[in-house]
């Protein structure tokens, strides 16, 4: 080529390395995202071959975690957010001042300075953005009240982290005084630190200030303005123009909100998120921001892989176990309990102990922070890098080690009642349900807008059905209406065999996911070769797929629009009243 592309190259490469080896995990059984941070090590600085751009991979993964925290935002509200606070907040900082613990006495058997273990400690304490948000998207948790007490824990933790990485400087330039060292870190301050020559406290207020000030102006000119923007876009008709709405919102408000008012891109893009759920073209913003919130999701966990020195094993195994140890161990330990002073079941505190149990970008930049300014060794450095990596790496372990000790916890706490939410997987193979006595039914998989409508007209014509859904306020509404449910993902056999499919006449698929539908056609057709399975499609290509894979039927939504509106013509202009009954039983469907 005549000029360098590192941009391109790091894009590429790294999205081919992620794409062929997250490809073989799959095949061997593990999560993919192992694959993707061998990808990001074979494609780092510290093995041969091709070695890509560091700080270009680091800022395309910050875009993947700017548009994951948007996407969560999309299915939040503020009133989920309060719902948790009670939990979220006193837990998180709880949890923070353990974990700050654990690894400033890390630090000390080490032989490190007080302040080089407080910023060691304080790396230790905070979850990744993205590992977290995938555990619980996997396990379809994020509208469960155990995702909302994650995420609101993971807010705080973001909060905390925003707060200390505004107080490090200051802290640097106290224990410096006047010195070199001391005058660089003031002049790299805050301009309105630096004008007023304001102390610790006047950080910690003009931050809590600056986070106050930003809520605020989300909450009164941001409600107004997003879901306005959204909906005059969205009547322009071009799809184009709306997929390009929904990312500037994303980025834009992130990227103001890091700039203007000093909160992290991943808070901001989490509230712009959250405030675009109050609209009714959420559901639509969600999906045009999907593919590329999954492909520089993947870029992030390449960049994590890109900084990991896969020799600092061999040189300092025992300091780095231990500092697996605080984060897996220490951090898990402390989230359960303090989960379970709070009342809440053992399986929610098991599933918010296993998310927090490792770490991930805040703790980077703590640590670069902390070697810039003298306060931590790159020894730190190096520990805080390998535990991140070798706790992403484990952290699918501790997901079925959770799955493992569930039963065996409830069984020692027999007061505790059980929940609609504690027949939800923690991992999906390993899902709690209750099979149906229903023979000779129907089975519909997805109760959303298509779903509910299917399921109102078997009502009416008496025919006898179950659902199968996941998300937490639908089986609510569910169970309210006296529909029988079993609470889990469709794909997973155990749940189908939950079903009786052997026993039923029809199975319905009302989901929009092609991809795991097919997945439920095939164990569908194998647990009943004779039952009739109907599903839904987006495309012609979604059809076949469906068709060959052994559905009956497979209706196009777009495809039966557009008859219905051919019928409504042919009636206006031919009224006869078979026609009329055609329309009438088109729109009953």
């Amino acid at each position: 080529m005549p000029h360098e592309t590192p941009l391109i190259a790091t894009i590429v490469i790294g999205l081919v390395l992620a794409f062929i080896f997250g490809a073989i995990a799959n095949r061997l059984r593990i999560p993919p995202l192992v694959g993707y941070l061998v990808a990001g090590v074979l494609a780092g600085s510290h093995t041969p071959g091709f070695v890509a751009d560091q700080e270009l991979a680091s800022e395309l993964a910050e875009i993947g975690v700017i548009l994951l925290m948007f996407g969560v935002g999309l299915h939040f509200s503020l009133k989920d957010l309060l719902s948790v606070r009670a939990i979220a907040i006193p837990g998180a900082i709880v949890q923070i001042l353990v974990a700050t613990l654990l690894g400033a006495g890390l630090a000390w058997i080490l032989g490190w300075s007080m302040q080089a273990g407080f910023v060691f400690g304080l790396a230790l304490s905070v979850a990744s953005t993205v590992v977290l948000l995938r555990a619980m998207q996997e396990r379809r948790l994020i509208e469960t009240e155990r995702g909302r007490i994650a995420v609101g824990w993971l807010i705080v933790e973001d909060l905390a982290m925003v707060l200390a990485l505004v107080l490090l400087p200051a802290i640097a330039g106290a224990i410096n005084g006047g010195s070199e060292t001391g005058d660089m870190v003031r002049a790299a301050s805050d301009p309105i630190v630096r004008y007023f020559d304001l102390g610790i406290g006047g950080v910690i207020a003009l931050t809590l200030g600056k986070v106050v000030a930003f809520v605020a102006v989300m909450l009164i000119v941001g409600r107004r303005v997003i879901p306005w923007t959204l909906h005059t876009i969205a009547h322009t008709g071009s799809r184009e123009l709306f997929r390009l709405a929904v990312l500037a919102i994303a980025l834009g408000v992130a990227f103001g909100a890091a700039k203007l008012f000093g909160v992290s891109l991943a808070l901001g893009a989490f509230f712009a998120g959250m405030i675009m759920s109050e609209s009714e073209l959420s559901h639509r913003a969600a999906e045009e921001s999907l593919p590329l919130r999954d492909a520089f999701a993947v870029l992030f966990f390449v960049s994590v892989g890109m900084l990991f020195d896969p020799m600092t094993i061999v040189n300092d195994p025992l300091p780095l176990l231990a500092t697996l140890a605080i984060i897996v161990i220490g951090k898990s330990l402390a989230a359960f309990f303090i989960v379970r002073a709070f009342g809440y079941p053992t399986g929610t505190a098991l599933i918010i102990s296993a998310s927090l149990a490792q770490i991930g970008e805040f703790s980077f930049i703590l640590a670069e922070l902390g070697v810039g300014l003298g306060m931590l060794p790159e020894e730190g450095r190096d520990l805080i890098l390998g535990g991140a990596i070798l706790s992403i790496l484990v952290n699918p372990l501790v997901f079925a080690g959770v799955t493992y000790l569930k039963p065996r916890l409830e069984k020692r706490v027999p007061t505790e009642e059980p929940s609609t939410e504690d027949l939800v997987a923690i991992e999906t193979p390993d899902v709690e349900v209750r099979p149906t006595t229903l023979t000779d039914h129907a089975v519909l998989v997805g109760y959303g807008r298509v779903g509910s409508l299917v399921g109102e007209a078997l009502k009416e014509v008496g025919k006898p059905f179950l659902v199968i859904e996941d998300a937490d306020k639908t089986v609510a509404k569910l169970h309210d209406e006296n529909i029988e449910t079993i609470v889990g993902n469709a794909a997973n056999g155990d749940i189908l065999a939950a079903a009786n499919l052997a026993q039923a006449r029809q199975l319905i698929i009302a989901i929009p996911n092609a991809f795991e539908a097919g997945q439920i056609v095939v164990k569908a057709r194998a647990a009943n070769p004779v039952i009739s399975i109907l599903a839904r499609a987006h495309s012609d290509a979604e059809v076949q797929h469906l068709q060959d894979l052994g559905a009956d039927a497979v209706i196009m939504g777009e495809r039966e629009i557009a008859r219905g509106i051919v019928a409504h013509i042919l009636d206006l202009e031919d009224p006869k009243p078979e026609k009329s009954n055609r329309i009438e039983a088109t729109k009953a469907v």
